[in-house]
């Protein structure tokens, strides 16, 4: 199984929302802007997951409906995708997608890139806003991965 992990695009700024309301926060115009060239690049770049799996917070699940409509695949919110997955919710996940060949996950930081050096067995990555991993499945038990490549936002959305 593939997975492409995309962490959200731009969102407001943080310090302006009330901390309660955070999950509200939503993608600026520039947010917007990228993410729909970006997923035009993942398009050309082949991207073809079976579903997207989206954290429920605004500015990913926007996320998650700019790529969709480029791919034309469906979205489905997964709570577990909220800020705090990690490696383990995975298990879980890829189970409830079994039948998949590839599935492309939207959600937060630092959780993306403590679950992709979990998976590859260790290294320090950083997930910019925007970023697009690819790791494809190498054993199920334990989950583990290759990382086939990291692209920045600047290379997506350029």
């Amino acid at each position: 199984m593939i997975l492409y992990f995309v962490r959200h695009g731009l969102a407001e700024d943080r310090a302006a929302w009330d901390p309660a309301d955070d999950h509200l926060r939503p993608l600026t115009k520039a947010g917007i802007d990228k993410m729909r060239a970006s997923a035009r690049t993942m398009r050309k770049l082949g991207v073809a997951p079976d579903v997207i799996l989206t954290s429920p917070l605004t500015r990913a699940r926007q996320t998650a409906d700019l790529v969709a409509k480029e791919l034309k695949v469906r979205v489905v919110e997964y709570a577990g995708l909220a800020p705090g997955f990690n490696q383990h919710n995975l298990p879980d996940l890829i189970a409830a997608h079994a039948n998949a060949g590839a599935l492309l996950l939207v959600g937060h930081e630092p959780d993306f890139s403590i679950t992709v050096e979990g998976l590859i067995g260790g290294g320090r990555l950083v997930v910019k806003k925007g970023s697009l991993i690819r790791v494809d499945l190498t054993a199920l038990d334990p989950l583990r991965g290759e990382l086939v490549w990291l692209i920045p936002p600047k290379a997506l959305d350029g």
